[in-house]
């Protein structure tokens, strides 16, 4: 094991653009993916006729594939339609694909978890259904929604270094290159890359604890 040459400046410097790459995949696909799993999961839990059965034949098909299928399938298969994506695009396509899904899991027990006797309140002093659904529904849903909301954000994190498949140079690619040049650099390469998604995943978890301790 060569600690002092895997961890040269050149090597660091090499680590740390694939982690910015890491960071921003996954910090672009937390935010469509909790807008959209958001909108799924309110259409689900409004039991719109069709449209609702629609979305929920979508999410239990992509809920149950393999996100390494989906990420193939946005960079190898899309293009064959026509439509072609850099593998940039391409890995948050996937991710926001599959994590909408989970996500808007979350959210619709979330939204089922608020006692109907609250609903049934709003709507007989006046209130809407939606505006029932906006104002006493969802914030309280999301308040207990944090934690597992937080825990899938997490895994999204872990799950951008599947993107090695399609060669974006995100962290775990970068490491592989740098491996690549030296067998007696991979453990040492390996502890650094792992304490740099414990870092940031564990400081997720400890935001989670904090929010979660504040609801109580």
């Amino acid at each position: 094991m060569d600690f002092i040459g895997a961890y040269s400046p050149a090597h660091l410097t090499f680590l740390l653009q694939g982690f910015l790459v890491t960071l921003e995949v996954a910090f672009i696909s937390i935010i469509f993916s909790f807008i959209f799993g958001i909108i799924i999961g309110v259409i689900r839990y409004t039991k719109i006729p069709g449209i609702s059965q629609i979305f929920a034949i979508i999410v239990e098909t992509i809920r149950n594939l393999p996100l390494l299928l989906i990420i193939f399938f946005t960079y190898f298969a899309l293009p064959e339609v026509g439509l072609k994506l850099d593998k940039f695009y391409a890995a948050i396509v996937a991710l926001v694909v599959f994590e909408s899904a989970m996500l808007s899991e979350i959210v619709r027990g979330g939204l089922n978890s608020i006692d109907k006797g609250q609903i049934e309140a709003a709507r007989s002093s006046g209130l809407t259904y939606i505006q029932t659904l906006w104002y006493i529904v969802l914030p309280q849903a999301l308040r207990r929604m944090v934690p597992p909301i937080v825990s899938q954000f997490i895994s999204l994190l872990k799950d951008t270094s599947l993107a090695i498949v399609i060669a974006l140079p995100e962290l775990m690619n970068h490491a592989q290159i740098i491996n690549g040049r030296n067998v007696n650099y991979v453990i040492p390469i390996f502890i650094l890359v792992a304490l740099m998604y414990f870092v940031v995943n564990y400081s997720l978890s400890l935001v989670s604890r904090r929010l979660e301790y504040k609801q109580r």
